[in-house]
């Protein structure tokens, strides 16, 4: 299929000549004599590329080139024009024109112009491609009321320029959503630079940030870019916020205040541009009050805080995530895909998963290299999953009801508690109770 070219230009000559010449180099032409009926055939005909004189009676070209990019953002225009200047020039590319192109018309300086356009067209199209399938990969699974209430946060949040702080348990997924807010925001174009706060060691922090010059760090002989200067208009994912040190909580309040840094060794000012996502596993408001985090850090990271709920908490989304963890693990091994029985399944949905999605994903790509059968049933399982301690029925096995609700009060409170990093105030609130209940429970289990 050729790619097909509207001609626009109220000049008869300049149409039949050009057309002519087009179709002799493989192009399918249309042409119109004006702006108006440009705009009909584009809606009609959807061409390729518009080649559009500037000088026409009644619509004129810059008329019609902001109607056209206003309905078709993505139609690459050349300006096709006789009397060319700056002014002219300046104001056609401002409005969205490829190019500007002078006559008398030079054949091979316009069918240059137009493989441009076209190669960039199709490169446009490759990169949304690229980026939808980036979004659908990075996606949050599930249709639990927890995860709907995630998803319409992060849609909320994502256009905006607002920085985030992204709370959770480890194997929650908050990567997961910080790179979905990036993908969803206006910066999706520039990168987004993660960061783990609790892997790099204090010595190297300030380098890893913020780059060194050439010699200034020991063993090195190159200049470094750091993490803040690679993220510039883009996005910059602080992970495990809560385990930075306060020497560079300092550091990173006073960069992200001033938008300026240096490099390690370096005299010259730089500027950055980045939006901040920061995530943690921790409860920085205990650290806060412990010494361990500053207050003015957190109220600067935390403008939109945003809660990821526990595995246990979205058990309806456990049969949907296997199917994708099973059909995944098959991609990836080139295998048939295994199926799962379904009261192995009913298995995976009791249990409490400690480890989150992270644990469940690790445990079903397992399963489907090591199980030799196609389905996985509950004797494939690991032996923690099927035990009616860890899966909750022990409770079962209890003789005398009120036994049994102090048995399920206890290991309620037990795990509300690990939600809650064991802030017995924070869990009596959550809970709707007393500390003091909360403290006899732990009492009498210690007991």
């Amino acid at each position: 299929m050729f790619p097909s070219i509207l001609i626009v230009d109220d000049e008869p000559s300049i149409l039949q000549s050009l057309s002519g010449l087009l179709t002799d180099e493989g192009f399918e032409v249309i042409t119109a004599n004006n702006g108006y009926e440009a705009l009909k055939i584009i809606d009609a005909e959807t061409p390729d590329l518009v080649l559009l004189d500037i000088w026409m009676p009644g619509i004129d070209g810059m008329e019609t080139l902001k109607e056209i990019k206003k309905n078709s953002a993505a139609l690459p225009v050349i300006i096709i024009t006789g009397h060319g200047n700056v002014e002219t020039a300046v104001k056609a590319t401002k409005l969205g024109a490829f190019d500007l192109i002078e006559k008398p018309l030079n054949i091979d300086k316009v069918i240059v112009s137009i493989n441009n356009a076209l190669n960039f067209r199709r490169l446009e199209e490759e990169n949304r491609y690229l980026r939808k399938k980036t979004l659908e990969k990075h996606s949050i699974s599930g249709d639990s009321e927890p995860v709907q209430a995630l998803k319409m946060q992060i849609a909320t949040v994502a256009p905006t320029e607002s920085w985030v702080l992204i709370k959770g348990e480890n194997g929650t997924g908050k990567e997961l959503v910080a790179r979905t807010i990036h993908q969803l925001s206006p910066r999706a174009e520039s990168p987004m630079i993660a960061v783990n706060c609790a892997a790099i060691p204090e010595t190297l922090i300030e380098s890893e940030l913020f780059g060194h010059e050439k010699g200034a760090i020991a063993g090195s002989s190159t200049k470094k870019r750091g993490k803040f200067e690679l993220a510039n208009t883009g996005t910059m994912f602080l992970d495990q916020i809560g385990d930075m040190s306060l020497v560079t909580q300092a550091k990173i309040l006073r960069v992200l205040d001033e938008k300026k840094f240096q490099r390690v060794g370096g005299g010259r000012e730089l500027t950055t541009d980045v939006r901040v996502i920061a995530a943690t596993n921790k409860d920085l408001e205990v650290g806060i009050e412990n010494g361990t985090f500053r207050e003015d850090l957190y109220y600067r990271l935390n403008v939109v805080p945003i809660e990821v709920p526990p595995l246990r908490d979205r058990a309806k989304d456990i049969p949907a995530l296997t199917e994708i963890f099973l059909a995944e693990a098959a991609a990836s091994n080139r295998e048939k895909r295994k199926t799962i029985a379904a009261n192995a399944l009913d298995i995976l949905s009791k249990y409490t998963w400690p480890g989150n999605v992270r644990e469940l994903k690790n445990l079903i790509e397992r399963l489907a290299i090591m199980v030799q059968k196609d389905t996985i049933t509950i004797k494939d399982l690991p032996a923690n999953l099927s035990d009616p301690k860890t899966a909750g029925g022990a409770l079962f096995s209890i003789e005398g009801m009120e036994q049994a609700r102090i048995a399920f009060e206890a290991e309620y409170v037990r795990k509300k508690l690990a939600v809650h990093d064991n802030d017995v105030g924070k869990t009596a609130k959550a809970i709707g109770v007393k500390p003091k209940y909360i403290r006899s429970l732990i009492t009498e289990k210690k007991g």
